[in-house]
């Protein structure tokens, strides 16, 4: 792979990012993948969502001559990137099916005059019509591949028409080509890069850890209340409901608007029309809940997504992390909850089997379709920390051994005491009855039902009969399809399933062979975690909460008035950080990430005017600057580029004992920035110990040079020790001494 080049990016390019997107720094992945496409090298991007890969191949248009062409999946997705950069300056346009015959042809004018930096199109107008003879001709120099996923027979989402992008060399034999996606494993990443013929490519593979979010897999037991619950927990902020089918869609959109719930549909049995006004009344924040099939989201542009509840299994791990991905892409927390049964499996098998059947599809393709469900399923039920088994599955390491944000870690979920023996009592009581019953049936007897059914058989009369009988229905169904997806027991029939034995079964009740059984922890524990979990979201320190919810109150009302997305007047990171610093002048305004030139001229003097009447009514005071750690000579502001959801994260993962290194690794900032974090924290929370993270050796020295030079200043105490400690380090222990009384 080529060696990447280190020297600085040009200053218009950081000036077009400040100006058009109002950020003051890049990620060091989105350098990268800047520095590729300036230098017309091709690349793969793969960069999880929320990490900003858009701005990979948008920043580096618009300071360049020509055109970057950009194909999509999906109308919607290419319409909102569209409006979204029309809005804040940026020239582009798209080539679509909605345009009509005038707007195709002015469209193709302003190609031709040179007056557009992107254009916007899809595989199949890009391949089988002239639109490429016309890019071409305009001086097209970059191809940018969106959801490159799509091309790959190996992906979670292959679409047949990518296929024919292998032509984009023959189309634009001089241009260089990049593929750009949030999901894809090592084999899929080989597969794309194949399929689009790029050259030596630089592959570019961000974080696939998403430390802002909280993955719970539960047992499903009650669905409407669990869901119901998730959302309680989440007052007046979006979130996704996925369902299996349609039909589950409806049915739970009912219930949900029945209970007073901002709920709308979305699935592809719904008209065109239909599935239009759910998606802007929910972009509009005129709706609070989705509740959907896997159709909808590859075209949602909303950042602020707050939870994400799946109410069954998705079919593979690549949608799964897609579709939780939709949760706090501004950075800030969210909630992903997967309200999980064994049935799922059995149910998704099904389905996919059917379909490759109706579709004539080639054997290793079902083969293929049965091995993600698996990974899945194995996902659902594995006991390891869930960040950690997501960031495993594409390849990555993780060396936080508790993560402080998913079920198992959280201690919402808990094993199931004495498994071997419930599991042998429930295999005992199905070789009892033959094998010749289904689920219901069987739970009925081992709870010591007393139904016609089981008196007129003589079931009541069964050693098995009432061995469980304390055990709740939801529990005894949920591990049965515990024990059928650890293969050791089946499921077999279609319209009456019943269960039956196989050689694990056996094993299990001879004691040769071990499972697992979990359930929802009905602990004190669980208590807590679930009353922190109710937390709104996290606001950086010194935030006033009502503020930030007139000021969300006051985007909606401006993006009605300017007939825009809320999204596209200010994100919710934003308004977290104005309700923070509390702007009154239009430089402070500025000087917060996000805001950019095109923004403060469109929206500016409203939240100005609004902040400064609301601190007036409350005395709360204004233009307060970003705070600072020490005053020593390297001390400096945490970087505004780095949202406050960060240093919430990287304070919890300092509660678990991580590293520096383990938390600049998952928060993607540099060591000096989580130095100045881990500062924070001890001075904030004042550990009993600083050793997990300063040698204890390095502390005592440093402690003996503070005793000569005090604490004012870094420099005296690092040159006291003839600079081999570094300002890091003394920062920390200054911080631990000033705790100490």
């Amino acid at each position: 792979m080529p060696a990447t080049p280190t020297r600085p990016l040009p200053p218009q390019l950081l000036a077009a990012v400040r100006k058009h997107w109002g950020f003051t720094t890049l990620r060091p992945l989105q350098e990268q993948a800047i520095r590729a496409s300036l230098a017309g090298r091709d690349s793969l991007v793969v960069m999880p969502t929320g990490g900003g890969k858009s701005l990979c191949f948008q920043a580096p248009a618009v300071i360049r001559d020509g055109l970057t062409v950009v194909v999509s999946p999906l109308i919607a997705l290419m319409k909102d990137q569209v409006d979204g950069l029309t809005r804040i300056g940026v020239p582009a346009v798209r080539l679509d099916s909605t345009l009509t015959a005038n707007e195709r042809i002015t469209t193709a004018d302003r190609i031709r005059r040179g007056s557009v930096r992107l254009v916007f199109t899809s595989p199949e107008r890009l391949v089988n019509t002239d639109v490429y003879q016309l890019l071409r001709d305009a001086g097209a120099h970059t191809v940018a591949v969106d959801e490159a996923h799509c091309v790959s027979h190996w992906g979670h989402d292959f679409r047949p028409e990518y296929r024919q992008l292998a032509r984009l060399r023959e189309f634009f034999p001089k241009a260089s080509v990049h593929g750009y996606t949030a999901t894809a494993t090592e084999r899929v990443r080989q597969d794309i890069a194949q399929q689009l013929g790029l050259n030596s490519p630089d592959i570019l593979v961000g974080n696939f850890d998403r430390p802002n979010l909280t993955y719970r897999v539960l047992p499903r037991l009650d669905l409407l209340p669990q869901v119901r619950k998730v959302i309680d927990r989440h007052p007046g902020d979006a979130g996704i409901v996925y369902c299996l089918r349609r039909k589950d869609v409806d049915e739970m959109t009912l219930a949900l608007t029945t209970a007073g719930y901002r709920a709308v549909p979305y699935h592809a049995g719904m008209t065109p029309e239909a599935r239009r006004i759910t998606q802007e009344s929910f972009a509009a924040e005129e709706a609070d809940v989705v509740v959907a099939t896997v159709a909808f989201g590859m075209g949602i542009d909303r950042s602020n997504v707050r939870y994400v509840i799946h109410a069954a299994m998705p079919k593979t791990i690549e949608h799964y992390q897609q579709e939780t991905g939709r949760g706090g892409r501004d950075g800030l927390p969210a909630e992903c909850v997967m309200l999980y049964s064994g049935a799922d499996f059995l149910t998704l098998k099904a389905i996919i089997e059917k379909s490759a059947e109706e579709a004539q599809a080639p054997p290793e393709f079902t083969a293929a379709s049965v091995k993600h469900l698996d990974e899945m399923a194995r996902y659902c039920r594995g006991a390891a920390c869930r960040h950690k088994a997501l960031v495993q599955y594409f390849g990555q390491g993780y060396d936080n051994e508790n993560c402080g944000a998913c079920d198992l870690c959280l201690g919402d979920t808990q094993e199931v005491p004495d498994a071997i023996t419930v599991a042998q009592k429930i295999l005992s009581c199905i070789a009892r009855v033959k094998e010749s019953f289904g689920i219901a049936h069987v739970i009925d007897v081992l709870r010591g039902g007393k139904t016609e059914s089981i008196r007129s058989r003589g079931h009541d009369k069964l050693t098995t009969y009432g061995l469980l009988k304390d055990t709740p229905k939801a529990d005894l169904r949920d591990w049965i399809y515990q024990l059928i997806g650890q293969d050791v027991l089946v499921q077999a029939g279609d319209e009456y399933p019943l269960l039956k034995l196989n050689a694990g079964s056996w094993a299990v009740m001879r004691g040769t062979q071990t499972v697992r059984l979990i359930q929802l922890a009905r602990s004190e524990k669980r208590s807590k975690t679930t009353a922190s979990a109710a937390q709104p979201i996290a606001m950086p320190a010194g935030s006033d909460p009502e503020l930030f919810e007139l000021l969300r109150q006051l985007r909606r009302r401006e993006a009605s008035s300017a007939g825009v997305k809320p999204e596209l007047v200010f994100s919710d990171n934003v308004l977290a950080e104005m309700a923070r610093g509390r702007p009154t002048t239009v430089d402070a305004l500025r000087r917060v990430s996000g805001v950019g030139d095109y923004r403060l001229q469109s929206f500016g003097q409203a939240f100005l005017d609004a902040i400064a009447f609301h601190c007036r009514r409350t005395g709360l005071s204004t233009d307060v600057p970003a705070p600072r750690t020490f005053n020593g000579p390297s001390a400096k502001p945490a970087s505004s580029a780095a949202p406050s959801a960060k240093k919430s994260l990287a304070f919890k993962l300092f509660r678990g004992g991580a590293s520096v290194a383990a938390v600049v690794k998952q928060t993607e900032l540099t060591p000096s920035t989580i130095n100045e974090y881990l500062a924070e924290f001890v001075m904030a929370e004042k550990p009993a110990s600083i050793f997990g993270w300063v040698p204890e050796d390095v502390c005592e020295r440093v402690a003996a040079a503070a005793d000569i030079h005090g604490t004012a200043r870094l420099k005296p105490v690092f040159l006291e020790l003839n600079e081999e400690v570094s300002y890091d380090h003394i920062r920390v222990v200054f911080a631990f001494m000033a705790t100490q009384g």
